[in-house]
Order: structure tokens, then C-alpha cells, then sequence
């Protein structure tokens, strides 16, 4: 499996100021979160990256990009029919390879040497088809995320084969149709931000963009559920955290991870400790 191109989707008109505020990374350098996003990719064997981009855009975040705009390719989506029609902009991009795709939005940090898209990476080329990383996720966080159900692969405690696919779904519409055995109990495996697809999926959003009426938004839940029947597809529990930024606090308990798992771990919790000893005496 050839892959040396990600697709970052960054379109979504509420989201699109997350990828250009600034972190201290883990090494306690100031990035932006695109720059900390390029780099997931750039583990991964990346060497080109297209973003999908509100028209107005570009120069924003090429310079939010730093060092890496070069390796940056732009798609304005003209027509804000949804996050699967913002991803089949890329098709030209991708061509016939399969391809890493991340979300703009989210942050991630993982527990390994490897970053969280390498994990992903690696095993779509060691299995040869489409792998999503999954993380279990408690029920009362299903509103957010899209999220799958199938069985584990023999032998394998962190890959699962992916039978259905549902975007958001309710607690009662999971524990009918997303249950995984093996998955402790109120726990569901929900999208991580980070998939390897292959170029079946572009070919599946196009023909769901004929299909759909020019004013109605497509997505990509949809059309992994059908390329769950159609194709092998994995789902990788990631050995690893993802921060979304866009939700409340989502910015500053991103940075807090970050600092938490970086060179100045030490400073950051006697920075806290302090915070709350002041609070306690009533100082703050």
C-alpha cells in the first residue's frame, strides 16, 4: 500500500480558526495546531498534505504552517455541503492511492514511541486495506463522534473487523446495532479523527454527491458503513489520546495534555498545585 498523502479537512466554518491557534508542543516549542497536525502526518511516511480550506483561506494557513508549507496542497470547497463532499475535493490530490486522512480539530497524543497516525499507518499497510482508529469511549460521549460495532480479529487484542458504522448515534440505537464483544460494558468505539482510506472511498462519495440534491450535505459516516460491506475494514484501537479542540475547554485542556506529556511535565504540575493551594486560601 503506497501512502505518501494526507488529506487534512479543515473547511467546517466553526472550526476553521482551531488549526491556526498556537500550542506549546511537548519539546516546549510554540506551534501552531496545524504545524503539531503536519508533523502527525509526517511520522506517518507523509510527504505531501492537502488541505480542504474555506475560500479566503490560503494565506492564513500557509503561514500558520511554517517550515512545512511547501509540502501543502490547497482545495477551497466552494459550497459547504459537508465533510464527506469537503473530502472528495481531495480526489484529484489522492488519485489512485490509498491515503491518510486526519480532522482539523482534533489534537492527539499517544502512549508509544510511535505517534497515533504512524500506529494507524502501519498496520493499514501490514492488513493491505482501509483502517480507522477507534478509541472506547463512554456512552454519554456517542453525540459527538461517529462510531462503529463489529468483532474483534482473532488473536489481536486491539483490531477490530468493522460491520456497521453509525454517525452519532443515540444510547439506545448503540447498545442495538454497535455493541463489540469483549468491549467493557457502557463503552463503545468511537472515530479517533484518523483513517487510512483507500481510493474506494472517493469513488463512494462521488457517486453518493450524484445521488444527493445539490442543496443536501454528504457525509462520510455513510460511506464507510458501505465500505464496511463491500471491502476488508479495520478498526484500530489507538494506543493514544485525541484532544478535540472544539469543544468547551477543548483548547486549554489540549494544551494541558500537550504540557502534561512534554519536558516541562515537572513546572506545569507545580504551576497547578500551586494554582489550587491558592484557590484553597482563598487567593483566586
Amino acid at each position: 500500500m503506497n501512502l505518501r498523502k494526507a488529506v487534512i479537512t479543515a473547511a467546517g466554518i466553526n472550526q476553521r480558526a482551531l488549526p491556526l491557534q498556537t500550542f506549546v508542543d511537548r519539546d516546549g516549542y510554540a506551534k501552531t495546531a496545524l504545524q503539531i497536525l503536519i508533523e502527525e502526518a509526517l511520522s506517518a511516511g507523509v510527504e505531501e498534505v492537502c488541505l480542504i480550506i474555506v475560500p479566503g483561506d490560503r494565506d492564513a494557513y500557509r503561514q500558520s504552517a511554517g517550515s512545512h508549507a511547501s509540502r501543502l496542497h490547497f482545495v477551497e470547497q466552494l459550497q459547504p455541503r459537508g465533510y464527506g463532499h469537503a473530502l472528495s475535493l481531495a480526489r484529484h490530490f489522492t488519485g489512485g492511492d490509498a491515503f491518510l486522512h486526519l480532522i482539523s480539530d482534533h489534537l492527539y497524543i499517544s502512549k508509544k514511541t510511535t505517534r497515533c497516525a504512524q500506529q494507524v499507518v502501519e498496520r493499514a499497510r501490514a492488513e493491505n486495506c482501509a483502517v480507522s482508529a477507534v478509541q472506547a469511549t463512554r456512552e454519554h460521549m456517542l453525540p459527538f463522534y461517529g462510531t462503529v460495532g463489529g468483532r474483534r480479529v482473532p488473536r489481536k487484542n486491539d483490531l477490530y473487523d468493522v460491520e456497521n458504522v453509525i454517525e452519532k448515534p443515540t444510547p439506545s440505537e448503540a447498545e442495538q446495532k454497535l455493541i463489540v464483544p469483549g468491549l467493557r460494558a457502557g463503552y463503545y468505539l468511537c472515530f479517533f479523527g484518523i483513517h487510512v482510506l483507500t481510493p474506494s472511498v472517493m469513488t463512494m462519495l462521488q457517486e453518493a454527491l450524484a445521488q444527493a440534491p445539490p442543496s443536501q450535505g454528504v457525509g462520510l459516516t455513510s460511506v464507510l458503513a458501505r465500505l464496511s460491506k463491500q471491502e476488508r475494514y479495520l478498526a484500530l484501537e489507538v494506543q493514544g489520546m485525541r484532544h478535540n479542540l472544539d469543544i468547551k475547554y477543548g483548547l486549554l485542556l489540549a494544551q494541558l495534555a500537550l504540557a502534561l506529556d512534554g519536558a516541562d511535565r515537572e513546572n506545569i504540575l507545580a504551576s497547578l498545585v500551586e494554582l489550587l493551594a491558592s484557590r484553597a486560601r482563598g487567593g483566586i
